[in-house]
């Protein structure tokens, strides 16, 4: 007859339970970059909204880190001409998906970041407080890449998860007139049919 295998053995077959998707707030397939531009929600709030943007720094101009930097507030104003115009902007966003797809984090979902500014949705003023921040590597009105679409679905899927998301809409949604990204080159019924969430409000 074989010999019992030691404890230790035994314990070493067992499977090993998989890390988390989520903890706090913060997504474990994203790279972690923690913004200072954040804030708490207000008590009692959920948080039923998505907002996607588009951003590039410079403007047009892909791959860089101007735009990790410019929400972790280590931008240099003066590595190029155009950050004199935004120069001292403080914001931030709580996911950032490159054009290759890759997908940043710099808040919590569960925290309040500074993305929407002046803002309304559905008769709701102060976006900020009950939304996720979603920025996709581009420029509004242009073109985006099918790698971003897949990644920004999934990720919509995912918040889905962990608050009762009820509505997506562009920054240009929430404040027409002020904004215009993601802009006419977005396609929403794309985005609406790789999200596959029927109950959702798309604009």
């Amino acid at each position: 007859m074989p010999a019992t295998p030691p404890e230790h053995s035994r314990a070493a077959a067992r499977p090993v339970a998989p890390a988390p998707l989520w903890q706090a707030g913060w997504y474990a397939p994203a790279r972690r970059c923690p913004s200072p531009n954040v804030g708490e929600r207000p008590a009692g709030v959920a948080v039923d909204l998505l907002v996607i943007h588009s951003i590039s720094l410079p403007p047009g101009e892909y791959g860089g880190d101007a735009v990790p930097r410019l929400f972790t507030n280590t931008l240099d104003w003066d590595a190029h001409p155009y950050f004199q115009q935004i120069r001292g902007l403080q914001v931030s966003a709580h996911f950032f998906i490159r054009r290759d797809g890759a997908l940043w984090q710099f808040a919590s979902t569960q925290a309040r970041a500074w993305h929407a500014g002046a803002s309304s949705h559905r008769g709701r003023a102060n976006c900020n407080d009950f939304s996720v921040g979603i920025e996709l590597e581009g420029l509004e009105g242009h073109m985006f890449e099918a790698v971003q679409y897949a990644a920004l679905a999934a990720l919509c899927r995912a918040i889905g998860t962990q608050h009762p998301i009820r509505a997506v809409a562009g920054h240009e949604h929430i404040a027409p007139g002020r904004k215009q990204d993601p802009g006419p080159g977005f396609d929403w019924p794309r985005l609406r049919r790789l999200t596959g969430r029927p109950g959702w409000q798309f604009p």
